[in-house]
């Protein structure tokens, strides 16, 4: 197996799939969170928006995220897959894929059936699986898609984004950490980054806005529609969102 390669900034490469089966649960955030975290590591960030149905990832004008059209007459086009994961091997840097929840299924079998992951790793890069579990009422289904990738991955490479959007990650007094998923993947698992749930009225409200215009964090914060307390609010989700990602070690 090939030792990862290093970016000249001492940024390894790197590939980050953004999977899970329940839509709208924030995995186009979780792409950009990503894509924005490695841009401060001065590495090259190359997207990839593979939603057939909802490209939101795409939609990131300063992500400058290719879409690729990954379906052919209703169905899956393996071959097409091909061509991105060839993208990936002979490129240089961090590359981030956003996925649909509709093709989570033939798209995980997949890189299962071509063993892709080890695939990557033979050609110097890390990789990292993304996954998000919400709280309320996309809980069990959020789980269940997480449960799916980590019982087939065979390393520890899973990331659980915990977004609290629709309420907070947690089950009979019990939090994520005490589920059984995942004290039975613990060693899956690489961590948990928290999207924390805040005041709707305030937190909750800018990153909405944010998130409708598409907007990254520094535009957001240079725009002159969001007021002052409003980009200090979104500067703190920042930062906290970027110290998570640097304890997993990612970069």
């Amino acid at each position: 197996m090939n030792t990862p390669e290093t970016n000249t900034n001492g940024t390894q490469a790197s590939v980050h799939l953004v999977l899970q089966g329940k839509g709208g649960v924030g995995k186009s955030f979780v792409s950009a969170i990503l894509a924005q975290y490695f841009r401060t590591k001065s590495a090259p960030v190359h997207c990839f928006d593979t939603d057939p149905v909802n490209a939101t990832f795409a939609q990131y004008r300063m992500l400058e995220a290719e879409h690729m059209k990954v379906l052919r007459r209703g169905t899956v086009d393996e071959k097409r897959f091909d061509l991105l994961v060839e993208k990936i091997c002979r490129g240089d840097g961090v590359f981030i894929v956003d996925t649909g929840a509709t093709i989570f299924v033939p798209l995980w079998n997949y890189i299962l059936e071509n063993e892709i992951l080890a695939f990557f790793r033979s050609h110097g890069r890390n990789v990292f699986v993304h996954s998000v579990v919400t709280g309320g009422q996309a809980m069990h289904d959020t789980l269940n898609g997480l449960e799916r990738l980590a019982e087939t991955t065979s390393e520890k490479n899973v990331v659980v984004w915990l977004n609290e959007y629709f309420g907070e990650v947690s089950k009979d007094g019990k939090t994520f950490e005490e589920f059984k998923v995942a004290e039975e993947y613990a060693p899956k698992l690489i961590g948990a980054v928290a999207i924390r749930e805040r005041n709707p009225h305030t937190y909750g409200d800018d990153v909405r806005q944010m998130l409708e215009r598409r907007l990254t964090f520094d535009e957001a914060i240079r725009s002159a529609d969001f007021s002052l307390v409003s980009k200090q609010r979104l500067t703190i989700v920042r930062r906290e969102l970027f110290e998570q990602l640097d304890e997993l070690a990612l970069a």
